[in-house]
């Protein structure tokens, strides 16, 4: 089994994703495939991510298995604190999160979410 990554993103926003292939295809030849199918999409996706309309693509039309959370038969929490360590369930919806109105801002059809994060004074570098 061979394995392939895709990013996308800036500074500021990144994402990555898995893919796997039985077959080897060598490091140029996936650059240029990945270059050609973005060429195609890259106005009229409908996924989520561009990376994710890509390796859909891969998948459909050139043997890869894009790795995705859909795909996941188990997760397991792991800690060093015995109390942290479980398994994880599954879930394909995102869990809601409560806000009181003074957290949320609504401006020219966006959300905005204001956290009001507090240094811990344990955890400065020394």
């Amino acid at each position: 089994m061979f394995f392939y990554e895709l990013h996308e993103g800036d500074d500021d926003v990144f994402a990555d994703l898995l893919l796997a292939r039985e077959t080897e295809m060598s490091p140029d030849v996936f650059f240029q495939t990945v270059q050609e199918i973005r060429r195609r999409v890259q106005d009229t996706f409908e996924q989520d991510t561009l990376i994710e309309a890509i390796a859909e693509e891969l998948e459909r039309d050139h043997g890869f298995i894009f790795i995705s959370d859909a795909r996941l038969t188990a997760a397991v929490n792991v800690s060093t604190d015995e109390a942290d360590n479980f398994l994880a369930e599954l879930d394909d919806e995102v869990d809601e999160v409560e806000f009181d109105g003074d957290d949320v801002e609504e401006t020219d059809g966006y959300l905005t979410i204001i956290a009001d994060l507090k240094a811990d004074p344990d955890a400065r570098a020394n």
